[in-house]
């Protein structure tokens, strides 16, 4: 019996510096935003099949020493109020690619794609979008071979050269 108290101990520590370290990177990244020190761009805008919803990527980034960070967004199509549902730091899609991917499962759910995340926080896992609920769903261990390498943004600016 002792065992098993020192391993749900030993796990409920874990948990707890697991939910520090994300709770830590999100307020020091909202701090750098406020401060100016992090760029803020959208990378992706992916509609429902619907098309009544958009779901808006935010990708964000402190510098070459610290990872990309990830903002999702729920807005009503041509609409400007919008809800963060979602932030990942440090997220890849594969080896050598930042980002994550947005894929809508139908016209109320969406899931949030990605290999691996350093910190990940489902902000609003539901959340009413133009009269609707829209669900939200993070999904890790999902590799996209064909995302290029680097930032998000990096990727959209040299496709346009």
């Amino acid at each position: 019996m002792v065992d098993s108290d020192e391993s749900t101990s030993r796990a409920r520590r874990v948990q707890r510096a697991s939910v520090r370290r994300a709770a830590l990177g999100s307020a020091i990244a909202m701090f750098a935003v406020a401060c100016g020190l992090v760029s803020r761009d959208e990378v992706a805008r992916v509609t429902s099949p619907d098309a009544r919803i958009e779901a808006i990527l935010i990708e964000t980034n402190g510098g070459a020493t610290t990872p990309f960070g990830y903002e999702i967004w729920l807005r009503e199509k041509d609409h400007e109020s919008r809800e963060r549902v979602a932030t990942l730091y440090g997220a890849v899609r594969n080896e050598s690619a930042a980002g994550v991917n947005l894929r809508w499962m139908d016209d109320t759910q969406l899931v949030v794609e990605y290999q691996e995340a350093r910190t990940e926080a489902l902000d609003k896992p539901s959340v009413t979008i133009g009269g609707r609920d829209v669900h939200v769903a993070l999904k890790p261990h999902v590799s996209d071979p064909t995302a290029p390498a680097g930032g998000m943004l990096s990727n959209l600016e040299r496709a346009k050269q």
